[in-house]
Parts: structure tokens; sequence; C-alpha cells
């Protein structure tokens, strides 16, 4: 034991790497005592330290998971922050060794859902409750004040539901940014797709940059400037921000400035593929986190891209195809609204995704209370959250944030800036995968009619998949191979010229049931043999010279 209570604490929390001691700082400094342990010991006196430098903060610290779970007031609450997967279950079979019917364990960490819903099953075969919850706001927010997520049993979350509502981020008319999501798996689901939608965001921050630098030619001064004039209107947010900040940090390792000097290669650690993965699970689109993600991966291959910049450049192709002399202040104005808009599309992904889950696993999940949550702490927070929750708000089952009046007229708003954007990159020979994919991602949407007719005929056509058709109820299959070749290999000088002349002659040819196929399958050759009929002039070499 590193630090002896003297009664016992409220909850306890196992994990403490800085995440780990940031939530527990946080929670004792709200005035509930708390008992820390980790199997390296010195993080837990590290902790308890911090602690006292803090404020003396009611943080007791334990070296042995016997006395740490002893240390806890009935029934036990114990939030774990470890590495998802392996480690998980092993601090829950060192934990659940100690613990008694109708205590609580909750995984604070970024875990797969499937595998929160086969923990709380275990242990409520032991007689334990068991949430998983998702916890974002990055080491800032764990210590003053996070989004949380927490998803599993009820009873669990009533338990520690006093805490949660004081160490949650606080939000002005909006309250706590805590709420119960709803059952199984479905916090840590909830923050996985908030993770996917981070990775949309970063990414169109990132393509925004690239533009103004590499097009605009704007210094990383000017690029500051604009970021904070961004970040005190609509696009304010807390990734907007941060990078406003980023573009003000000299190099203190050599001249210039240091984002000058990061390498070019993206990390990840697996929610944004978790993400994409449950989009195609799910048959939802979701082209910008999926571009976000294919970004990080060509990010990785450094040295591949590197040696195809020489090969390139060889062949008279630079980093930038043309310099293009461009309005610096109407380009600043364009990318703010590509900027924005594209964001819509993102965000409007993302609610898609966690809809349909809901739907399939019966989670009845508030899509408004969602972006409530999601308004402080979380690193995806922004003001447009509110108007996203009003949206959902005036309409519960909105099919998608799009076609909801305000965004609709704010996307129509901003398409002519968005295209402009758009082309400017590609003419330029910069990659935009995450303002294109959401812009195509908007043109698909809206249009009434696509060419997906074409895919299903080939479907059909190769593999007998059937089709439906715009103008009778039911499923169809057409022998097209066979009627094609024997529209190909009609032969004009046939014997029977005279029958090629009607269409009911036409339909005998090419072995159709009825006349009524030649307008449906092939109308200009109806209205070709239509226009025939009874003129002297007709010859069937028309109908050969245009389908031969």
């Amino acid at each position: 034991m590193a630090d002896q209570c003297p009664k016992p604490t409220r909850i306890g929390l196992a994990g403490l790497a800085v995440m780990g001691q940031n939530l527990a700082l946080n929670i004792a400094e709200k005035g509930f005592p708390i008992s820390v342990y980790n199997r390296t010991t010195s993080k837990v006196d590290e902790t308890v330290e911090r602690a006292k430098v803090e404020g003396n903060l009611p943080v007791f610290g334990f070296h042995d998971p016997e006395s740490f779970v002893q240390s806890i007031q009935k029934p036990r609450v114990v939030i774990m922050l470890v590495k998802a997967g392996a480690p998980v279950d092993q601090t829950i079979k060192t934990l659940s060794a100690y613990l008694e019917k109708g205590d609580c364990i909750i995984d604070g960490g970024n875990e797969w859902y499937e595998n929160t819903e086969r923990r709380e099953k275990a242990m409520a075969e032991l007689g334990l409750l068991y949430l998983g919850m998702g916890v974002s706001g990055g080491e800032e927010g764990a210590r003053n004040g996070p989004s949380i997520m927490p998803g599993g049993s009820f009873e669990a979350y009533k338990n520690i539901e006093d805490i949660l509502l004081k160490v949650a981020a606080q939000v002005p008319d909006s309250g706590p940014c805590v709420t119960y999501i709803g059952k199984g798996g479905s916090g840590n689901f909830v923050k996985m797709i908030h993770n996917g939608i981070e990775y949309g965001d970063m990414q169109l921050i990132a393509e925004a940059y690239d533009v103004l630098k590499s097009v605009g030619k704007l210094s990383n001064e000017e690029l500051k400037k604009v970021f904070s004039e961004w970040n005190g209107g609509e696009l304010q947010s807390f990734l907007i921000e941060i990078t406003a900040d980023i573009f003000g940090i000299k190099d203190d390792k050599g001249d210039g400035y240091l984002v000058d000097k990061v390498l070019d290669k993206t990390g990840m650690k697996g929610t944004g593929k978790w993400t994409v993965q449950q989009a195609a699970e799910l048959s939802v689109a979701a082209p910008t986190i999926e571009a976000s993600l294919d970004s990080r991966f060509l990010s990785g291959l450094k040295d591949e891209r590197t040696e195809a910049a020489k090969v390139f450049k060889s062949g008279g192709f630079g980093d930038i195809l043309t310099d293009q002399v461009v309005d610096k202040e109407k380009l600043i104005d364009d990318v703010r609204k590509a900027l924005y808009a594209s964001k819509i599309c993102s965000y409007a992904q993302g609610m898609n995704l966690i809809r349909a889950k809901s739907i399939e696993k019966g989670w009845d999940l508030k899509l408004g209370e969602l972006a409530r949550i999601w308004k402080g702490g979380c690193i995806i927070r922004a003001i447009f959250l509110d108007r996203i929750k009003k949206a959902y708000d005036r309409k519960a089952e909105l099919a998608n944030l799009l076609v909801d009046p305000e965004f609709a007229k704010e996307i129509i708003d901003r398409q002519s800036a968005w295209r402009r954007v758009v082309c400017l990159a590609i003419n330029s020979g910069i990659s935009t995968p995450g303002m294109s994919a959401s812009l195509a991602y908007f043109d698909t949407y809206r249009r009434e009619r696509l060419p997906a007719n074409l895919v299903q005929a080939q479907r059909d056509y190769f593999g007998a998949h059937t089709y439906e058709r715009v103008d009778v109820p039911g499923a169809f299959h057409t022998e097209w191979f066979k009627i094609a070749k024997k529209i190909v290999n009609i032969y004009i000088y046939s014997t029977d010229h005279q029958a090629l002349q009607t269409t009911a002659g036409i339909a005998r040819w090419v072995g159709l049931s009825s006349p009524a196929m030649i307008t449906t399958i092939f109308g200009e050759l109806s209205v070709m043999v239509a226009a025939a009929e009874g003129c002297a002039a007709f010859s069937p070499p028309l109908l050969a010279g245009r389908f031969r």
C-alpha cells in the first residue's frame, strides 16, 4: 500500500497511464475520494504525488489488487483504463477475484463493442455489473472534463451517475456532456463512430491547409490568422482552435516552424478502421471517413512516395502541376465554405452509421442527445453540433442531415465554392480525397436518378441477378446475351424482308414474346420500324446498319 486511506473511498481506478492519472485527479477534484492501482507501482506513487501537488486531492494509492479493491466502499465501482484487448481481460481477471456480487467494473478505454458485450455477459454470470464507457477529450479532457459515453448495465450506470455528472465537461445551456447511451456495447460503439468522424474532420482540415499553402502560398503566420478567424465563426471547434495554435509554434531545435519539421506520416490506433469496417457491414455509405483512413494508409508509405516523386519528376511532373494565380481572399473564403460543407457530410455519415447499428441491435439511441454530449470535452466538439441536435429535435427520424432544411440551405449556398476548391486542387495536382468524397456523396445523394440501372443490368446479364423496373413491380430477368447476338446477326438480305417491316415481325425474328417487348428493350429500333412502316422507301439495311 502506497497511501493509507482513513475510510473506504467512493470509487477505484486501475490503469495509470496519463489518461488514467488525469481522470483519477479529475474525480478527486470533484470531491470523490478515489483509490488507484497499477501493475507498475511507480505509476501509483507518481499519481499520489501529483494529487498532493495539485491541491492535496483525495487520491489513495495501492500496490496490490486485493488491498486496492478492499479499500473501496460497497457496492464497489472500479474504472479500468488499460489497453484494449487482452490487457482488459487480464485486468478483469485480476480484479474480479476480490470483487463481490453487485460490484461494478467499467472499461473506459477504446474497446471493440462486441468485446464489451461478451464481458458484460461473463460478469453477469459472476453477479458483477459491467459498463463499456467511451471517454473523449484526450489528456486535457480527462483532467478537466471529457465527453463520456457509458453503455451496458443501467444499474451500473446509476451507481456512478453522480460522479460522471460532475466529472464530465459542462456546457452552458446544455449541461454535463454525459448520458446513459444504451444497452450492450452501445457506449463503445458510439465512441468508435465519434473517432471515425474525428478522422474525417482532421483529414478535411489537412486538405484545407494543403490547398491554402500549396496553391494560395499562405505562410504559417497567415494560416494561423486564417484558422483563428475561422474559429470565431461557423467552423468554431476544438480541432480548428488547435490547428491555429500549431501554425504559431516555432521549432525549438532549429529555424522556422515546428509543423514544417513534422514527418508527413499519420499514425492510428484502430477505431477509424473499425468504423469503416462497420460501414461495410451495415451497408452505410461513409466515403469521407473511408477517404480519411485511406489517406492515413498512403501517408504511411513515405519511402514509396519519396521514390515515386523522383520517378514522376523525371517525367516532368512536379509536386504542384501548375502554379495558378489566385485571389487569396477569395480562395480563403472558398476553402472555408468547402470545409464546412464537407464537415456536414462527414457528420451525416457518422450519424447514419450509429442509427443503422441502433436499429440492428435494438439500442434505441437518440442522435440528438449524442450531439449534445459531444458539444463539450471531446475532440470533435464544435459549435455546429448544437445545430445538429436541433435538427434531430425537429425530426428524430431524419433520414440524413443533408435534407434537414437548415443544413440543406447551407450546402446549397456553399456548393459552388466547394466545387471551385475541388477543381482547383485537381488541376493543381493536389489530392483532396475527403472534400472530393464529400462532394460526390452530396451529388449522389441529391440525384433522383443514378447510373445504377446500368450496373444492375450488367449484373443481370452476366449473373442472372434479376432487376426491378421503374414502371412495373416485380423482379425480372432478361437473356441479354441471346437477344444481343440475334440483333447483331440480323441479315440484311433475309428472304423475309416484308416480315421485318413491322414491329411484330421484328419481335418474331428475335424471339420476343410480344411486339411490346421491342418498344421496351429496343426503343430506338421500334421507332425506326414504326417510321418505316407503310413507307415504300423502307429498306431492311437500315436495321442492319444500326444494329450489326
